[in-house]
């Protein structure tokens, strides 16, 4: 089964890197980018993605936050939250609204393991 993926990322670069990962591990799935949670709450409206891979520091408000707006209005999205910043609040926050936390450098391997997961969740085979 395919799945559509939004990433959020106000780094293009960032956002290139997640897209890489995707083209090895799952090149059939659709993905949808947005360079803010405003541009990203408008993407979302327009394309239904089933996973959000959302970096946490960006300009306006960051990734918990449009976390939290995303489980609110769609709880079965699955959501992931990336980020540098590995303080025990910003981890326990993320799990506190059912999101995964994902750390900076983002590897191939964490990846996979959240998208096997998310697609477990989703109801598909996580192959």
């Amino acid at each position: 089964m395919s799945y559509k993926v939004l990433i959020v990322d106000d780094s293009k670069l960032a956002r290139m890197a997640v897209n890489r990962v995707l083209n090895v591990l799952y090149p059939d799935w659709a993905r949808v980018e947005a360079a803010s949670s405003e541009e990203a709450l408008l993407s979302i409206e327009q394309a239904h993605p089933d996973i959000a891979l959302l970096d946490f520091n960006m300009p306006g408000r960051n990734g918990l936050e449009l976390a939290a707006d995303l489980r609110q209005s769609n709880p079965q999205m699955q959501v992931a939250v990336i980020s540098a910043n590995r303080q025990q609040e910003i981890l326990n926050r993320a799990t506190a609204m059912g999101a995964a936390f994902l750390g900076k450098p983002l590897t191939e391997e964490a990846l996979a393991a959240f998208l096997k997961s998310a697609v477990r969740a989703l109801g598909g085979s996580a192959s």
